[in-house]
């Protein structure tokens, strides 16, 4: 755990959660598991306030905790998932592209709760969906179950794992944590619920329209109150899920910008065929015949199969080898190779960012060490094109930026440089690495550069807040243009213009961000899948 990722989480807690909940989770970062009064006593806390700080990241799958064998129960910081925090908006956006606003506003609920019971969720989106209709309309909650369903089924949501029921039934003494499991069956299983109901808004609540205020009303609502049907099965946003889908898109993007649309979307259609049956972490999807590529390709792609078939070749026998031929029944079996593509991806984003850190001419250097794996620096010269001074300049600048290693082989035991050779190579997984530190770095940049503009311009921000909030009840009760306009007048020119700079550098900031943490994605793919198969 790196110096940068503690820090990057560090403001990424501190953010979502507080000042509390940040210090007893970077103090698990740094030292590892502890039990609760470790806790306490190491960070100065109070034990209720350590244990409403560990709830609430338990709740949220950023701590887990294990029972060691004298019963002491030590909780332990799941860095990696913290760190998951940064691409929230990016799940969202995915859903709402996939399944409109009812799936985004489902997966943002589930985020920003950790877990949720499917009857919660449902109800709480059918009356944020209701607040934005217009008025006479409602959100079914049978809608947006039948979405929730859709994204279970396409395992974008997945069951929590839960108490079994013979852990409760046990005479003995209860567990000092309970145990909690999961059957892979069970994991993308919808409990049959019948809900019946529509969103309501909060402005027209039955009782509000009573007009009796909230401390009079009598609770005899709450004393009827109904068991709910699914109590206990608690759903979460399936994380693994969704950046299947992002490496799914960026292999597909790049094959677009490799050869055209049409290859693109015949890798689309192969990855859409085996997104459910291939597991995130294996490196070959599963083979699929020419024919059934055929018959799945999207509804009005007009191309024949001689087309289809000669597309294929020719992906096959692309160098970069994204796609494979494993057989040749059913007009041949094909596959693609998903660590070979990231592989790819990750060896273009050090290109991309060694050409725009250096120029063109070392991107050239660059390329030339891949392509010959090991190379002297008088090859580099020759084949390079480029004069020996400045190719000397730009190898050791590389090497000094770790983009690049030099390994030594002696003729003689004596290691004399003048029957040495030097020769230059990359190592892939080390500068993934280099440039996987230094964008967690970055972010962390960009996120306290966007708190210091938002702190530097807090009073103008509250008083723009404050006139929006005056127009809003003004507005709702009907008041003429000329007060609106004088309350318009509260913030002046300069301020307005000042607000503006201030939204559109926090804009910019937020899309860096956003850009920077999808480069880290393909970064951490490809160190994953390489470590994996080391």
């Amino acid at each position: 755990m790196t110096q940068a990722e503690i820090k990057l989480c560090s403001l990424l807690l501190q953010e979502h959660f507080g000042e509390i909940v940040e210090k007893i989770g970077v103090h698990l970062i740094r030292t590892g598991s502890q039990p609760l009064r470790v806790i306490a006593d190491d960070t100065g806390t109070s034990l209720d306030q350590v244990k409403k700080a560990l709830c609430v990241l338990v709740q949220h799958n950023l701590v887990s905790y294990q029972v060691h064998k004298r019963g002491v129960v030590e909780y332990e910081a799941q860095c990696s998932r913290v760190l998951r925090i940064l691409r929230y908006p990016r799940y969202i956006y995915t859903t709402k592209t996939l399944y409109s606003d009812t799936g985004e506003l489902i997966v943002e609920e589930l985020l920003l709760n950790g877990k949720l019971t499917m009857s919660a969720v449902v109800k709480k989106v059918a009356d944020r969906l209701t607040e934005t209709m217009e008025d006479g309309k409602t959100m079914d909650y049978a809608e947006v179950s039948n979405t929730f369903v859709r994204l279970v089924d396409t395992h974008f949501v997945q069951r929590c794992p839960s108490v079994p029921t013979t852990e409760n039934s046990d005479p003995g003494p209860p567990p000092p944590a309970p145990t909690l499991v999961i059957n892979e069956k069970d994991m993308y299983l919808v409990p049959k619920l019948s809900l019946i109901g529509k969103g309501k808004r909060r402005r027209s609540s039955d009782e509000d329209a009573a007009g009796e205020p909230k401390a009079k009303r009598p609770k005899h609502t709450t004393d009827n109150k109904e068991p709910i049907p699914d109590d206990g099965i608690y759903w979460q946003a399936n994380l693994d899920r969704f950046h299947q889908h992002f490496r799914d898109q960026a292999i597909v993007s790049a094959v677009a910008n490799r050869m055209d649309q049409t290859s693109s979307e015949i890798v689309r259609t192969m990855l859409r065929m085996s997104e459910i049956t291939t597991s995130s972490s294996a490196p070959f999807t599963q083979p699929l015949s020419s024919n059934e590529i055929f018959r799945s390709l999207p509804v009005g792609y007009n191309i024949s199969k001689q087309v289809l078939d000669q597309y294929l070749t020719l992906l096959a026998d692309d160098p970069l080898e994204f796609v494979g031929k494993s057989g040749d029944s059913g007009g041949g079996m094909y596959v693609i190779n998903l660590h070979k593509a990231l592989a790819s991806l990750a060896t273009a984003t050090l290109e991309s960012v060694v050409q725009e850190r250096f120029g063109s001419r070392c991107a050239r250097i660059f390329r030339l060490v891949l392509q010959k794996k090991h190379i002297e620096q008088k090859q580099v010269e020759d084949f390079a094109m480029i004069p020996a001074k400045e190719a000397k300049d730009m190898l050791y600048k590389m090497l000094s930026e770790n983009f690049m290693s030099l390994q030594e082989i002696p003729k003689t035991p004596d290691h004399a440089p003048s029957r040495t050779f030097y020769l230059y190579t990359v190592n892939i997984l080390s500068a993934a690495r280099m440039l996987l530190h230094r964008c967690y770095k970055s972010i962390a940049n960009l996120i306290e550069r966007r708190q210091f503009e938002t702190k530097e311009n807090k009073r103008l921000l509250e008083k723009s807040q404050r006139v929006e909030a005056i127009i809003a009840s003004m507005q709702a009760t009907g008041a003429e243009d000329a007060q609106l306009q004088e309350i318009e007048e509260m913030i002046t020119a300069p301020e307005r213009q000042q607000l503006e700079t201030l939204k559109r550098n926090v804009n910019k900031l937020d899309a860096s961000e956003i850009q920077v943490d999808e480069t880290i994605f393909l970064l951490e793919s490809y160190i994953e899948c390489t470590m994996k198969r080391q």
